[in-house]
This record gives structure tokens, sequence and C-alpha cells, in this order.
């Protein structure tokens, strides 16, 4: 009998039941409390069915198990409680499934992830594909939650305990192979013959419960549990540095499960999963996830895109490198470099050569599809291959008469529809435009280093720049892997101008006194991923520091960095971790010795390093300033949206994002509250700190950067913002 809904039940000849997943209208199956009516009716007529030998849930869509549950769901809870109740709904379908009296099998091609493993996992056995698709994993920790549908409860009896914790701390996602190793899965296949291979393992008796490896048996012990659950919980507090409630609770919830039974594990995680939903620390994490969802999906202009079939790139450095290697692995379009030597194409090649065989060597992929990816990169020395590309990405050095050579040999060597994109970090396009024939052609793609790992990329039209040329590059750096925001052609666009004041700031109290490893673990403390002194270590101090003299010429004094400090560090030969010398010490290779400081670094500046900030106050100095110079953008429309401000501070320096960017913290903080604060440091620390006309206007008319329902829900404000 066949239902007319997202689950459809056909029994074949051989009395093995096949469940097929496939959600009306959407490209992705993901779990609805709507479907618990269909799934029970379902199980009814399995159970009815005396002659059935198993069960098989397996997906109809071409390349997704089940993503996860329907997230939307959370938001219309009024409540903890009935967030409880959501959870306890998806517990009881689970154990329902779990009971069936006949070995009941999950088919998983494609991602299987949240909701989608939760009931994997209520299945017997799993059985996967061998395919670059097919991923498992417990996300919900990523969105301020837990898994609350049993998983806390079933994972860690099925894999172990600490392989448990760890992929639902981290919220990491299995490869088919790793599955297979860590026993979430029991057998891996190719996809063509994955529903016979699950049919025949639903005909077998049910088999014993798999035997844990002797170091998960130690640790599952009274023991072994205390001393892992110790050690974890020092662990974890590090890293989140208590910004992450979710993280305290799964450990919590695993260990009740564990030490008094299922039954108080279940009840405890529905409980905490109820309580997470309405923290202000979930509430910003799915806003973020909504957030990044709209701008994937945003086309970046009414136009539509031009051919996007073949892609230049010039220049083969560390940029150039990254680049060709998201858009052809990642984006799976030929790719054609071209560099003054070869030297800089054989960089580029290697660059995407050493990512490729790291993928093989953790056998991510074959080295056949290393082999195919790498046949889609070419280089030369001149524009031999260019003629038929559609764009052209420029990655060579800052420097306009270089640039504007480059897009006349372009538009002399390439077609007449070719795009130039410029990956310039800070020279107006403007500019790079002006002698252009075609500067309706002409745009800034702003990529972040490393290429391959930074998820944001800046896509910067100037005033004459057309909207399939914005709508082309768009597609583009989707293709890419990217996240594109749009934004303006002012000095230092978005992010970098965000950025550099909050980097000042800290090189400020540096020469204030206040030692290096202290600002960087305020800043960590505050919620940042790295400190801004590593961060300029890390990016580079010349790379990090070129910007503020085009801000400073841009916007005046408040871009201006303290007297001769960079020039100093600059003049010792010091750029950081490329070079081995930085703030910080580093040894062989550029490694860092347990992340200490440079002693001589405090000479140079010619202080003593002692410092008088207290955590709190340090975080205040450096985010404030970012956050008035955020507003600002907002105000002169740098940025489309405070949803954009949001994801290009979240993904491009990786703002806080339990805090959900800049814009919904200022809300949470509330315009008056931001403008009393810059007003009282401008007291303190001169007119740098001087509130912008947005925030002083906002405070006014008591308005909110976020007008959407939900967005404007106040949030607690973090202690260490609001001290006073």
């Amino acid at each position: 009998m066949t239902t007319t809904s997202a689950f459809m039940l056909n029994v074949r000849l051989d009395n093995v039941a096949v469940v097929a997943i496939d959600v009306p209208g959407e490209k992705v199956n993901t779990l609805k409390a709507e479907f618990a009516a269909q799934v029970r009716a379902i199980l009814k007529q399995i159970r009815e069915n005396k002659a059935l030998q198993g069960v098989v849930f397996i997906s109809a869509k071409a390349d997704n198990f089940i993503a996860g549950a329907d997230i939307n769901m959370i938001g219309h809870c009024q409540n903890a409680q009935e967030a409880e109740t959501l959870a306890r709904q998806g517990q009881q379908l689970m154990a329902e499934i779990q009971a069936l009296p006949v070995p009941v099998i999950a088919a998983i091609h494609g991602a299987c992830l949240g909701g989608g493993l939760e009931m994997a996992l209520a299945c017997h056995r799993r059985i996967c594909t061998d395919d670059v698709k097919t991923v498992l994993g417990l996300p919900e920790v990523q969105l301020g939650l837990l898994p609350g549908s049993g998983g806390t409860q079933r994972l860690p009896r099925l894999v172990g305990v600490s392989t448990a914790l760890d992929m639902i701390l981290t919220g990491k996602q299995l490869r088919a192979r790793q599955a297979l190793k860590a026993g979430l899965v029991d057998d891996v296949v190719p996809q063509t013959i994955l529903l016979e291979a699950a049919v025949e393992l639903a005909k077998k008796e049910r088999l014993a419960q798999r035997t844990l490896p002797v170091r998960e048996r130690i640790l599952a012990g009274p023991l072994g549990r205390a001393l892992l659950f110790r050690l974890v919980r020092k662990k974890t507090a590090q890293k989140t540095q208590g910004n992450y409630p979710a993280t305290e609770r799964i450990i919590d919830v695993i260990e009740t499960g564990l030490a008094q039974g299922s039954s108080s594990g279940y009840d405890a995680e529905a409980r905490a999963f109820g309580e997470l939903a309405m923290t202000p620390q979930s509430q910003a994490l799915r806003a973020i996830f909504f957030a990044s969802t709209e701008v994937k999906k945003d086309p970046g202009s009414d136009a539509p895109p031009g051919p996007l079939n073949s892609v230049g790139i010039l220049g083969g450095g560390l940029m150039g490198g990254g680049i060709a290697w998201v858009t052809a692995c990642k984006g799976g379009l030929p790719v054609r470099i071209k560099d003054i030597n070869t030297q800089g194409i054989n960089h580029a090649l290697k660059y995407s050569w050493d990512l490729l065989e790291t993928k093989v060597r953790r056998r991510h992929i074959k080295a056949s599809e290393r082999d195919k990816q790498l046949a889609l990169i070419s280089g030369s020395t001149d524009y031999r291959g260019f003629s038929h590309r559609d764009l052209v990405i420029e990655a060579v050095f800052e420097d306009l008469p270089l640039k504007q050579q480059m897009v006349a040999e372009v538009e002399q060597n390439c077609a007449a529809h070719t795009i130039f994109a410029s990956n310039t970090s800070s020279l107006p396009i403007g500019d790079i435009a002006a002698n252009a024939a075609r500067p309706e052609q002409v745009i800034g793609l702003h990529f972040f280093s490393p290429v391959e790992k930074m998820p944001l990329v800046e896509v910067i039209p100037h005033a004459s720049t057309s909207a399939q040329t914005i709508a082309t590059t768009v597609k583009l750096a989707k293709k890419q892997g990217k996240t594109p925001i749009v934004v303006s052609d002012k000095a230092g666009f978005y992010v970098n101008r965000i950025l550099a004041p909050y980097i000042n700031e800290a090189i400020r109290m540096l020469t204030e006194g206040e030692r290096v490893e202290h600002i960087d673990a305020a800043l960590v403390k505050f919620g940042f991923p790295v400190g801004p002194i590593q961060l300029l270590d890390e990016v580079g101090i010349d790379t990090g520091t070129k910007i503020i003299p085009v801000l400073e010429a841009a916007y005046g004094e408040r871009f201006s960095a303290p007297a001769n400090v960079v020039a100093s560090i600059l003049n010792d030969d010091r750029k950081g971790r490329k070079n081995g010398r930085g703030f910080y010490l580093y040894g062989e290779k550029g490694r860092k010795s347990k992340k200490q400081v440079d002693p001589a670094i405090y000479k140079l500046i010619g202080v003593q390093g002692q410092s008088r900030l207290s955590a709190q106050q340090v975080a205040e100095r450096c985010v404030m300033l970012m956050l008035n110079e955020a507003a600002r953008c907002f105000d002169e429309k740098v940025i489309r949206s405070a949803r954009d401000g949001d994801i290009g501070a979240v993904f491009g320096i990786g703002f806080p994002p339990f805090l959900g960017g800049p814009f919904r913290y200022m809300d949470a903080l509330g315009p008056g509250e931001m403008v009393a604060t810059l007003q009282r440091l401008a007291a303190l620390y001169g007119p740098r700190y001087a509130p912008c006309e947005q925030l002083v206007r906002m405070a006014e008319r008591r308005e909110h950067f976020w007008t959407n329902g939900k967005l404007t829900r106040e949030i607690e404000v973090k202690e260490n913002m609001n001290p006073h």
C-alpha cells in the first residue's frame, strides 16, 4: 500500500517492507512534526503484517537521506516547555521504530544529519554508500542545541562514550569509511546496490550488539567514565570560554544516561533541549543559520547571470593558488592560470596537488578523483587559452597601475563578454576600472586567506558595474562554495574596515603597557576564535597592517595606528608566522612553541608589558570600535542589510557566532546603551569612540537594525560588554 506523504510504504515480494522518504516539493528531506502521524500509520501497518521479514528505510532523493529536522519548528515554540514537548514527541517516534518486531535497516546515501541520524540510530542496523556526498553527524551543537530525539543516549551505546562525546560536542560529520570504523554503520557499499544490500541485511535474524573496542569499554566503566568526563569538561570549558551553554548540557545529559540509565537520560535530554532552545545563544546561532541560508539563495542582482563555463586567474601566488583550487575542485570549472614565470604556475598547481593529496591520504577521495580535479587546472606565461574565458580573476600585487594594465590586457586577449574580477583588498574598484573599455564588466571579488578555508567573499561592484556582472560573479562565488555578500566600493569595503579599528586598538593597548597574551586572552574570552595580536601574526603583520594608511587617508584620524609602532615591528623583520618572527615565538617551520610571546617585542615597542586593564575593559575597547564602524557601514550603505553585516563579520573575521553578529548584538545591547558606552569611552580615550550618527539617531527613535519579528527579541547582554 502506498501513501501520498513524505513516507511511502511498499512491501516487496520477498516480504521486506521498503519505506521511501521523499518530502514533497523539497530538494532535501527534513523531518517535520506533522510527519509523525504519517510514520505512525506506516509503523502500524508493519506491526500488523505478520509475514514481514524486515524493514528498510531509504531516501527517494538523489543525494540525501535526511538532512536533519526542520528547525523552523523550534522558532514556533513560545517557551521551554513547548520545545521540550517537541523533543519528547521525537523521542517517542524513534522508540516506536526501535521497538518494531522485525529487523529495521537504515539505507543511507547522502547527508544523514541531526534528526536524520537519530532516526538511523533508532533502526537496528545501518548501511551506507561509499560516496563523497554521504556524511553522518549530529550538528545540533552548532545551533546552540543538543540532539533531542534520543541521539545523546543511543550514540554512546553504539560507538562508545568518547567517540560519541567527540561527535556531539563538535558536530563533526563522518564520511562512510570513518563511520564504518567507528561502528556507526555496519557496512559500506556502492550506491547501485544499496537497496539490495539493505534488504539482505533485513532478512537476517537480529545480530548481537557490536562489541565496543577495549578503550571504549574501559571508559564506559565507573572509574574510566569519571576520568573521561572530568577531562572533557576541562577541555570543553577552555574551548568555549563558557560562551556556549549547549556543550555543558550535552556532557551532563550523556553522563546522566550512562550513570542512571536510558530512561533518566531521555528525560534529561528532552528537558535540556527545551531549555537550550530558549537561550539567547541558540536564538542567535539559529538566526545566523537562517541568514546564511538566505544569503546563499540571494542572486546578488535582479539580472540573470551571464555564461559561466570556464575561468582564468592572473597570478599563481598564495591567493591565486587558493582561488584556482576552489574554482576547479569545488566549482568543477576549468581554470587557466597566467603568471609571469613558470614557478608561479607550478606553485599554484602544487597548491591544489597538496590539498587533494591530503584528501586522498585521509581517504576522502580516490586518487582517480584527485587526478580528474587536477586536470581542470592548467597554466601559461602568456594569454594562450584565455580567449574563451567567461570570467578572469586578478590576484596580483596591490599596485594600481599594474591592475589597470591587467584590465587592458584581459580586454585585449579575452572575449567581449569576459568579466574582470579583482581580488584587491584595499584599492577602489572604480580606480581599477578607470581606463577600462568595458567598465561595466569590472568588479571586485575579495577572498580571505587561506582561500580554501575562509567561507566569505565580498563582491564589490563600482558605480558602472552592470547587474549581470554582479549576478555572474555571485554565481561563481557560490559555485566555489563561498558565502558572498555584495558591498559598496568604499575604502576597506566592509570586513577590513570594521576589523582595522579593532586591531588598531589592540596595538594601542600594547603601547600603553598591556601584555600581548592578556589582550588576546580577553578577546578569546569574549568569543573570538583568536585574539587580535595572534590574528596579525597569522595573516602576516605586513599584510594585516597595509590597509591602515588607505583607511586613514579615506576616513581620517580614527583609523590612525599608534605612531611608529607598526613601522618598528616591520623594520625588525617581523612578519608573523610566515617568517617565524612576530609577536609570538615560533619553533621550526613556523610552528608556535606553546604560544609564548616573544619578550623582545616589549623592548621594541618601548614598554614594560604589565597589564592594568581587566579582560572586560580590553574587550570593550576593541569591540566597541568595531561595532561603531559597522553601524557607520550600515548608514553609508556599504552593506545592503544588517543580515549581510552579521554574516560578513561572523564568516569573515570570526565575530562570536553566539552573539549573532555585530548588528544583532547591538540590538541586544540597545542603541541607547551603545551610545552611552561609546560616550563614556570617548571621555576616557578620545574622539575615535564618538558614537556615529546612525546610532545616535536610532537611540533617539528607539529603533533596531533587525526589524523582522523574533530577530528583535532582546537577548541577554554579555556581562563583559556592560560592566557598568
